[in-house]
């Protein structure tokens, strides 16, 4: 497959190696889904309940990166499981996961972009939060526009900021469990006492599905590799390894860090703080605990803003790229970047962050509705066009012939679908988490009907 259909239009250039590959999309996921909402998660599906829901994200996600990595070795453009799902499902379907996705990660980044200037606030109270939000937002649309490559350097250094703070957290947590180092508040090791204090599901089965797709939401950004896929060096090569060692160093990480935080923080106390990080390395005694954590929290979302904006203005170029948006979008600069595309998104991410000043309970409740449950619909495209794709490629070619496979196809994808599905459903049982479907169906129904309207075809 072409990596894009206008040659006279500028070309992207493979800058990104493998390193940069697994960074980005391990950075992607690692940040304030795991740094701040996870004590939501503890304080709902209770500790066991928190620690079993993110195994099952963490097997979900892999399950799906299995389905991307077949499409992305075999078709390794920039667009990915939006191309795929245009052109192995339906048109429409693919115009509507593209919006989903852009619409994702445009709510996202006018979100960081205020919750950076309000950090900064920490240390700067007398400064106005939209002044640092401004700055922030152009230093990361100034790391997008120049290359791709400095992107992806910037993204490494971020993500390793991050990656070393989950080391150095599970290092210590798990000494202070054990009694090695003192935990305040406890005369004896804690052990893993907190685990079963209130039973394994205090609030029941229903609570631990209804976490899901906050859970799922955390795990969000690991599909990066693919859409970086197009702009890689050797994607053969570098797309397998970064799957298979972003999902174990996610495991890890992920489930460490819950299995951390689950065995130090008792539920109720989980579920009253913003920063159970900063909770747990007050408690074990790290001084400025809580200004550390702010940095780093702010490095988080500085990585998360520069995926994001990376990401969406991908998702934008290929859209236009198969023909669903203007021509004059797919103008790719000497430099390897969309410029128009990257310009529209960042256009998009400020229009979110005034929505979520002037219109929280209205335009930006609704976005972030659809944000949240846009993640889980997105991903469900992918088994299904990698199901579809398995059929037409053998039509043509013998299996031999992919260098990279989903194992056990059709089974395991379906299976994908399936585990997908179920989070969906667990929406409804989460009066918090509703409205993803109130907004969300209605907003997947207008984007089919609108390309029908427009292109006379679903």
């Amino acid at each position: 497959m072409e990596n894009h259909h206008y040659q006279e239009e500028g070309q992207f250039q493979r800058k990104m190696t493998s390193r940069h590959l697994f960074m980005l999309s391990l950075g992607g996921v690692i940040g304030t889904g795991l740094f701040l909402s996870s004590g939501y998660t503890i304080s709902q599906a209770g500790p066991f309940g928190a620690i079993l829901s993110y195994l099952v994200g963490a097997i979900v996600v892999y399950l799906v990166m299995l389905s991307l990595g077949e499409l992305a070795v075999a078709m390794p453009v920039t667009g990915s499981f939006h191309t795929y799902a245009t052109k192995f499902i339906s048109p429409g379907t693919g115009f509507t996961v593209a919006w989903l996705y852009w619409i994702c990660w445009t709510v996202a980044l006018g979100t960081e972009f205020l919750g950076a200037g309000m950090l900064m606030g920490r240390w700067f109270p007398h400064i106005p939060a939209w002044i640092f939000a401004a700055i922030f937002a152009t230093i990361i649309f100034g790391l997008n526009a120049l290359s791709v490559r400095l992107f992806a350097e910037a993204e490494f250094y971020f993500s390793s900021i991050k990656v070393i703070t989950i080391i150095i957290f599970i290092v210590l947590g798990t000494l202070a469990i054990f009694g090695v180092l003192p935990y305040e508040g406890s005369h004896k090791a804690p052990y893993f006492h907190n685990l079963t204090a209130q039973g394994l599901f205090p609030n029941g089965m229903v609570a631990l599905v209804s976490v899901m797709l906050s859970v799922n939401y955390a795990f969000s950004g690991t599909e990066l590799i693919g859409i970086a896929a197009g702009e890689t060096e050797n994607p053969k090569e570098a797309v397998p390894r970064a799957i298979h060692t972003t999902i174990g160093r996610l495991v890890i990480f992920f489930v460490l860090t819950i299995v951390v935080l689950a065995s130090l923080l008792p539920m109720k106390e989980a579920g009253v703080t913003d920063a159970p990080f900063v909770l747990v390395f007050d408690k074990i005694g790290i001084p400025f605990a809580a200004d550390i954590m702010n940095f780093v929290i702010l490095t988080a979302i500085l990585s998360a803003g520069n995926s994001g904006l990376y990401a969406s203005s991908r998702m934008l170029w290929s859209l236009a790229n198969e023909g669903m948006l203007s021509k004059k979008i797919v103008r790719i600069n000497e430099h390897g970047v969309p410029m128009r595309a990257l310009l529209l998104s960042m256009i998009g991410a400020l229009l979110a962050l005034f929505a979520s000043v002037y219109a929280a309970d209205t335009v930006f409740l609704a976005l972030v509705s659809i944000a949240g449950f846009a993640v889980v619909a997105v991903w469900l495209s992918i088994p299904i066009a990698q199901i579809r794709f398995r059929k037409e490629f053998l039509k043509t070619h013998d299996l031999s012939e992919l260098s990279y496979q989903t194992p056990f196809t059709p089974v395991l994808p379906y299976i994908t679908v399936i585990l997908l599905g179920i989070s969906i459903i667990g929406i409804a049982w989460d009066a918090s988490q509703r409205a993803g479907l109130y907004f969300g169906i209605p907003f997947i129904i207008l984007c089919y009907a609108y390309h029908y309207w427009k292109f006379r075809k679903f």
